[in-house]
């Protein structure tokens, strides 16, 4: 029992595979990191405030379901963006290669579409809501109005990904094997 297996050690040196680079970002990304933590700060004050003083800030919960409404669709640019939305891939592993471009040119028309009615509508919305925040006296059109600008951010990603992916001929939903 002296000698040991190397396959019972534990290896360590696939760790720093992961190097950060700036480039790999967008704004977006860092606004959402930002909101993120305002959120975090957020949920500890309500916690901190209603646990361990025993009288919660009245402010919290309303700022906590705002900002988390915000972090979602910033986070949904980011990942238009990089093209990671939740997408059915099993037919196109089955589809003949020109089908699969076809369809896959459809879906990116259909999201800039869809992020274009919906960024409208969001402003229709925000521009006819008069009501103030229960809370804070903020607008609700504000929050309105941030839901607006991630459906504008979505579109201009959405393009730029259709762009993207007519240049290349291929998209992440075609099977390049």
């Amino acid at each position: 029992m002296s000698q040991t297996d190397s396959t019972d050690e534990t290896s360590l040196a696939g760790l720093d595979d992961d190097s950060f680079n700036i480039h790999d970002y967008a704004l977006e990304d860092f606004l959402t990191l930002g909101i993120f933590w305002l959120l975090a700060l957020d949920v500890f004050m309500q916690f901190f405030s209603r646990y361990v003083l025993g009288n919660s800030i009245a402010w919290t919960e309303e700022m906590a379901r705002y900002l988390l409404v915000m972090v979602g669709f910033m986070g949904s640019t980011m990942a238009v963006r990089k093209g990671s939305h939740i997408a059915v891939e099993f037919f196109y592993r089955y589809m003949p290669g020109w089908l699969g471009r076809l369809m896959s040119t459809l879906v990116d028309l259909i999201n800039i579409a869809f992020f274009a009615s919906m960024a409208w509508i969001t402003f229709k919305l925000a521009d006819r809501t008069s009501a103030m925040m229960t809370s804070v006296d903020i607008p609700k059109s504000w929050l309105y109005y941030l839901v607006m600008v991630g459906f504008i951010v979505m579109l201009v990603r959405g393009v730029q990904v259709a762009i993207r992916h007519w240049r290349s001929g291929t998209s992440e939903l075609l099977n390049t094997q």
